[in-house]
């Protein structure tokens, strides 16, 4: 995109289960449909991100762990995807030991920062890092490399709780390691248009932070669901369905952010 080489996004929630694995892969494919080059980090040692695009954890040969330890650069690590445009550095369980090997670094917050500041890692317009459920050191270096942080936030009583927790994190990050980060938006996950209490949380979450939400809404959706046991996208393992299109929606949002955001 023009006046800069590519844009990295952070997809975190300190909270599981709120669709954040699920979002990275289908935004990413949606933006890969359109032509953009993608490629998502899988830094959750569960590597969710990695199979649900089909990548074998016998041919996770390198992984984000070797992108982290200066072991590998982003072009030896990245693998394609059966998505067109789409690659992702996979995740494997060696990312749990990862904090206790760089703890006593002085750049151990910036690991994935200097990765991804390397010449290979400009051929993608789009870098999308999947974190773990929880605000960790993997968390940090996600957040101290993006130029801005996109939170899936489930429709359900204690969002919002949630939620204040998270911007407080992204407070003490700008704060302290990355000052031009911000929030990219927020995706309402999980919705359910029966459910009072999912319409609810939508109107208090709109009537809190406004614009930084994003009109699409990630509904309940099976087909959805079923997705990542194929090893696929929802967009490919269905693309009719009510979750795939939505994801196709937030893919068209995001694209005009960053236009609106370029010409500011």
């Amino acid at each position: 995109m023009a006046g800069e080489r590519n844009r990295i996004i952070t997809i975190a929630n300190q909270k599981g289960g709120v669709g954040k694995t699920t979002t990275a892969i289908n935004l990413a494919t949606a933006l890969a449909a359109i032509g953009e080059r993608v490629l998502i980090v899988d830094l959750d040692p569960q590597g969710n991100a990695s199979t649900g695009l089909g990548i074998d954890r016998k041919h996770r040969r390198l992984s984000s762990y070797d992108l982290l330890l200066d072991d590998c650069s982003v072009e030896e690590v990245a693998q394609e995807t059966a998505v067109p445009n789409l690659y992702i550095v996979p995740s494997t369980m060696d990312l749990l030991g990862v904090e206790m090997e760089i703890a006593s670094q002085s750049d151990r917050v910036f690991k994935l920062k200097k990765a991804v500041a390397k010449e290979d890692a400009f051929r993608f317009s789009y870098i999308l890092v999947d974190c773990p459920p929880s605000f960790n050191l993997l968390t940090m270096n996600a957040m101290a490399a993006a130029h801005s942080v996109l939170v899936p936030l489930q429709c359900e009583f204690f969002a919002l709780e949630g939620l204040s927790q998270l911007l407080e994190t992204v407070d003490q990050v700008r704060r302290t390691v990355n000052p031009n980060l911000d929030i990219q938006g927020i995706v309402l996950t999980m919705f359910d248009s029966r459910n009072n209490l999912a319409q609810q949380v939508v109107n208090d979450v709109r009537t809190h932070l406004g614009e930084k939400v994003y009109h699409t809404l990630i509904p309940r959706n099976v087909r959805v669901s079923e997705a990542p046991s194929y090893g696929k996208p929802a967009i490919l393992y269905d693309l009719k369905c009510a979750g795939s299109q939505a994801y196709l929606q937030l893919a068209s949002e995001v694209i005009q952010r960053e236009r609106q955001r370029l010409a500011a």
